[in-house]
C-alpha cells in the first residue's frame, strides 16, 4: 500500500470489524472532522492527494469500506441495500469518538453517505458523482419507478467477468478494455487525463475483494430480460433498486447542506450510462433488448436532481456544481477546483450550524 507524503494507515477495531483507515500525520484530534468514503472497485488509496491539500484545520480521515483495500473481508449482505457499508461508518467513527462529521462520498460512497444520513447525524454531505438515490440500474423516470419486480438487469450478473478475474489476478497491464488500468483511463476519469499516481490508483483497485459475498455478488435466473436478477449477497446487488433507495432524505427533520459535484463527462454515472444493461440493449451490445417501453435507459443524474429539488423544496439546501470536460472522479481530474468547492460547503455548514 503506497502511501503520499504526510498520510499514515492504521488499522481501528470496532464492534462490527476491523477497519483500515487513512489520516493525516499531525492533524488536530478536535479538528472540524471531514470523513471521504470511496466507491466501488476502489479503496482509501485515492482520497490521498485530496487529504493532503484539505486545511489543516480539518481532521480528515478515509476508511477502507468492508472487503475493499485493509479492511477485514467480511461478506457483504445486499439484502441490506448499502446499510453493511454506512453500519461499518458509523461504528469507525463511534470508535473514534467522531460523530457527527461532515461525510463526502464518491460513487457508491455517496449512496454510503446518504445511507448513513438516513439513520445518523452529520455535519454536511458532500456527494461526488453519486450514484442515483434510487440505485444502479432498472429504474425509469426523474421518480424511479422500478421497472420489473425482480429488478432484472441489475447487480452481480451484470458485472465483465474477464475484467473480474483480472481483479482476481492483480493485473497491472493496459493490454485488453477490460483491464483494470484500461477501466480507469476509460471510466474513472476523462480522455487524455493523466496522473503520476496512476500505479496508486491501480492498487487501489485490485485492492477489491472477489467473489459471491463481495464484488460483484451472485445472481439468479429471471424471465425478463436480459435473463438474470439481482441475488442477496454482495456489492453490485447492494444497489439494486428493490434494496436500495435513499429518497426518503426529503424528509429529514434535520437536513445538512448538500455539495453535489459531478461531471458532464461521466462515463459510469449518467443518463446514458453504458455500465446501465438498458443502455448497452438499446446500443446493441446486449441481444434481445426489449425496447424502451419495458428496458428505458435508467437517467440517473435526473433522478439525483429530482430528489434533491424536492429535498430543498422541503427546507433543506444543496448546491449542485457541474464540471465540464470531467469524468466521473473531480478529485482526482479538477483538484484544486473540488477543494475549493468542499471547503466552501464545509464553510457554509459550519456557519450555519
Amino acid at each position: 500500500m503506497e502511501l503520499l507524503t504526510g498520510i499514515t494507515a492504521r488499522r481501528v477495531p470496532t464492534e462490527r470489524l476491523t477497519m483500515n483507515v487513512l489520516e493525516r500525520a499531525g492533524d488536530r484530534p478536535d479538528g472540524i472532522p471531514v470523513v471521504l468514503v470511496h466507491g466501488n472497485v476502489s479503496s482509501s488509496l485515492f482520497w490521498q492527494e485530496t487529504m493532503q491539500a484539505l486545511p489543516p484545520e480539518y481532521r480528515v480521515l478515509a476508511p477502507d469500506l468492508r472487503g475493499f483495500g485493509q479492511t477485514d473481508t467480511v461478506p457483504v449482505d445486499a439484502s441490506r441495500g448499502l446499510r453493511d457499508f454506512a453500519d461499518d461508518l458509523h461504528g469507525l467513527l463511534e470508535a473514534l469518538h467522531l460523530t457527527p462529521a461532515h461525510v463526502v462520498g464518491w460513487s457508491m460512497g455517496g449512496g454510503v453517505a446518504m445511507q448513513y444520513a438516513l439513520e445518523h447525524p452529520v455535519l454536511s454531505l458532500a456527494l461526488q458523482a453519486p450514484v442515483s438515490p434510487y440505485g444502479f440500474g432498472g429504474t425509469a423516470g426523474p421518480e424511479g419507478r422500478r421497472l420489473t419486480e425482480d429488478d432484472a438487469g441489475t447487480g452481480g450478473g451484470g458485472a465483465n467477468p474477464d475484467f473480474v478475474a483480472r481483479l482476481e489476478a492483480g493485473d497491472t497491464s493496459d493490454d485488453a478494455p477490460a483491464a483494470p488500468l484500461s477501466v480507469y483511463r476509460s471510466t474513472y476519469v476523462h480522455a487524455g487525463f493523466e496522473s503520476p499516481h496512476e500505479h496508486i490508483w491501480v492498487e487501489s483497485m485490485l485492492s477489491t475483494k472477489t467473489g459471491p459475498d463481495n464484488y460483484p455478488g451472485d445472481s439468479v435466473p429471471s424471465q425478463n430480460w436480459p435473463g438474470f436478477a439481482p441475488g442477496r449477497r454482495g456489492v453490485l446487488n447492494t444497489m439494486a433498486p428493490g434494496v436500495f433507495n435513499t429518497s426518503a432524505i426529503v424528509d429529514l427533520t434535520d437536513k445538512p447542506d448538500i455539495l453535489w459535484i459531478h461531471g458532464d463527462s461521466d462515463a459510469i454515472v449518467s443518463d446514458a450510462s453504458f455500465f446501465d444493461l438498458n443502455c448497452l440493449g438499446k446500443a446493441g451490445v446486449l441481444p434481445g433488448w426489449p425496447g424502451e417501453e419495458t428496458a428505458p435507459l435508467q437517467p440517473m443524474v435526473s433522478q439525483t436532481r429530482a430528489v434533491l429539488e424536492k429535498y430543498a423544496a422541503n427546507g433543506g439546501r444543496f448546491t449542485e456544481v457541474l464540471l465540464e470536460n470531467c469524468g466521473h472522479s473531480p478529485h482526482l481530474e479538477y483538484p484544486e477546483r473540488f477543494i475549493d468547492e468542499l471547503t466552501a460547503h464545509i464553510g457554509r455548514s459550519s456557519a450555519r450550524a
